[in-house]
């Protein structure tokens, strides 16, 4: 008994001049009739046919889209024995329902030929494909495919921007005025040919499901880490439940756990141990997923992409760095500094000194930052000594807001306190937050070790007196 058989035929490139007698032949032979997609100029010479846009619109990812075309394409020949299945130009030129098919031993596959979308876009680049080492990429494995290619490259399924900034992106070191044509709805009536650079990819025209793209020459390999890396995050938004339920509300948390943890690596590297690195890689790996995270919620939410991220802080720094980038003269970084804060106040149109620092950091954080912006417009103490003595006064305030009994001035007065100790912080060149950080790590590793002497010699901690752990930790210093 013989398998049941889909029939599959092409409709070609555009309007039906492009569509061969043999194709329109196996079209009227088979009556029962499915299209990939009815967004096709030549989709109505396909009667009475089924098309899978509805299975577009609903999947989640394309691999589901080809995984249930090939099901209700095998459901349907097992019904009727056989069927017609007609696709977009060549069903042999990147369509991969067509080989998804043609591994399924439920059915016989009977690909009949066709012209392809290439046939016109070699014409109208006016190139020999064989002549010029022509690479043809599927644009969803551009990180991939294209990975230590220089080009030509003609990368088809860039149908839509955020592909296409998924692309530039993948080229890392690109200058950006590297020329790329842009090819749009080949042989049909509003076809568009529009020639660009590669800074202006995503930028130049409104991709549709009949956009590719002709890369003469890529300037640089494609950094195909960091689009890979990329397509893991849209994978998990898209596939993992947990991913699937997170915002960018939900996330705060866990990118300030991310950034600590950087911290910790940063201060536990070792000039004179490469082994340290290893943590650091690990963790900023950990925190860049974060923000790839971010940016994959606001691509399904149309917002805006990595590309846009990363195109905007490159834009940004390329401004501030006028000494670099520019003609503006900076010996020093005092200098620098001075120039950074002035574009930022024009860029911004700041109107306060304090415009612009975030109140979501840590309080010893805030406190510095808030105090070094109105040190620069001469708020100050000119130097340690005058701000040393407001510690004292702040703690003998504390004093007697504690007699007093007022909760409330208590907690004032202790804010007060750390905010003086900050400002000597500060005067000190220190960083009150990593001071703060380190002082109770070494807190931390003391006590670590009066836990160790009293295990040693069966003593109970919560038992034990003041006089006793004093002792205890006062060995632990005099070995250090």
């Amino acid at each position: 008994m013989s398998r049941p058989t889909v029939v599959v035929v092409g409709l070609g490139p555009g309007g039906p001049e492009y569509v061969t007698q043999h194709t329109l032949q196996v079209i009227d032979r088979v009556p029962h009739r499915f299209l990939r997609t009815a967004r096709h100029p030549c989709s109505e010479l396909v009667a009475d046919a089924t098309s899978f846009d509805d299975v577009y619109e609903r999947a989640d990812t394309f691999g589901d889209v080809y995984a249930e075309i090939t099901e209700r394409l095998v459901t349907a020949a097992e019904l009727h024995g056989e069927v017609l299945y007609a696709v977009p130009g060549s069903p042999l030129v990147l369509e991969r329902s067509v080989r998804a098919l043609m591994a399924d031993e439920r059915v016989t596959t009977v690909v009949h030929p066709a012209m392809s979308f290439l046939d016109i876009a070699y014409a109208r680049l006016g190139i020999d494909p064989v002549e010029a080492g022509v690479t043809l990429i599927d644009g969803h494995e551009f990180a991939v495919a294209a990975a230590g290619s220089p080009g030509p490259l003609l990368v088809a399924h860039t149908h839509a921007n955020w592909v296409l900034s998924d692309i530039k992106l993948a080229v890392e070191q690109a200058e950006g005025d590297e020329p790329v044509v842009i090819l749009q709805r080949l042989g049909a009536p509003d076809e568009a040919v529009t020639h660009t650079t590669w800074a202006e990819l995503d930028r130049t025209v409104e991709a549709d499901h009949l956009t590719c793209i002709y890369v003469p020459h890529l300037a640089a390999p494609v950094g195909a880490e960091m689009v890979r890396f990329h397509q893991l995050a849209r994978t998990l938004r898209e596939q993992c439940p947990w991913d699937q339920e997170q915002t960018h509300r939900s996330l705060v948390r866990y990118l300030l756990e991310e950034t600590y943890e950087v911290v910790d690596a940063l201060e536990a590297l070792d000039p004179d141990d490469p082994a340290t690195d290893d943590s650091l890689v690990e963790e900023l790996g950990d925190l860049l997923y974060q923000i790839e995270f971010h940016a994959t919620i606001a691509e399904q939410e149309g917002r805006f992409t990595m590309a846009d991220v990363a195109q905007g802080v490159h834009d940004k720094l390329v401004r501030r760095h006028p000494h670099v980038f520019g003609d503006v003269v900076a010996d020093d970084p005092e200098t620098v500094v001075a120039n950074w804060d002035a574009i930022k106040r024009e860029e911004k149109g700041r109107t306060s000194v304090f415009d612009g620092v975030p109140t979501g950091q840590p309080s010893l954080s805030y406190a510095y930052a808030v105090q070094r912006k109105a040190a620069k417009v001469g708020f100050d103490w000119p130097d340690v000594d005058g701000a040393l003595p407001k510690i004292a006064e702040e703690a003998a305030e504390v004093r007697e807001a504690a007699k007093s009994g007022d909760e409330r001035a208590v907690h004032d007065e202790l804010g007060d306190l750390l905010f003086a100790v900050v400002n000597v912080a500060r005067h000190l060149g220190v960083e009150p937050e990593a001071a703060l950080r380190a002082a109770t790590h070494k807190f931390r590793g003391r006590f670590e070790q009066v836990e160790q002497l009293a295990l040693q010699r069966g003593i109970e901690l919560r038992s034990a007196d003041l006089a006793a752990l004093d002792a205890l930790w006062d060995e632990v210093k005099s070995r250090e």
